[in-house]
């Protein structure tokens, strides 16, 4: 395998891992403290709008739906998670998969609630880390918990890489 297709497979595998971790997480909470999770059609709608020019809505819910819009969030959801896991490999290096350690999973994972508290949360109407909720520390501390469990997703991700790829 080239090394461009192993550091391909290996965030394909790593990211997938991780947000389906961090997907099981966002459903313990939900049924257990009975937080909802982000719809995934809303991120698609935003997504869909954006493609279509628009960045910013006062309120994402309120703006018009579109056809395809919860596939097109969780396809994006999944496709993030991946990028996430590259950046990690871009980091970090291909040689973290042969021996994966928790620090830079737990810095990348945490280190992505920056997307969310700066670009699409003000773009989707929520404002800069949450400020426009009705709670938002709360917002934040559940963001920042969840980013969390994504980087540990990463690090189980990278084990898996490794028990399959090395």
């Amino acid at each position: 395998m080239t090394e461009a297709a192993d550091y391909l497979t290996s965030a394909v595998l790593i990211g997938t891992g991780a947000t389906v971790v961090m997907d099981i997480w966002t459903m313990i909470r939900q049924r257990l403290l009975g937080i909802p999770s982000l719809d995934s059609g809303l991120v698609g709608r935003w997504l869909g709008h954006l493609a279509r020019g628009r960045l910013r809505h006062d309120r994402i819910a309120a703006s018009p739906p579109l056809r395809g819009e919860r596939l097109i969030g969780w396809s994006a959801h999944y496709l993030i998670g991946i990028v996430f896991a590259g950046v990690l490999l871009a980091f970090f290096g291909l040689d973290w998969t042969r021996d994966p350690t928790i620090g830079p999973a737990l810095l990348v994972g945490i280190g992505s609630v920056a997307a969310p508290f700066l670009v699409m949360q003000p773009a989707m109407g929520f404002g800069m880390a949450a400020s426009r909720t009705s709670h938002p520390a709360a917002a934040r501390l559940h963001s920042l918990v969840t980013h969390a469990v994504f980087g540990g997703g990463l690090y189980a991700g990278g084990w898996l890489t490794h028990l399959v790829l090395r």
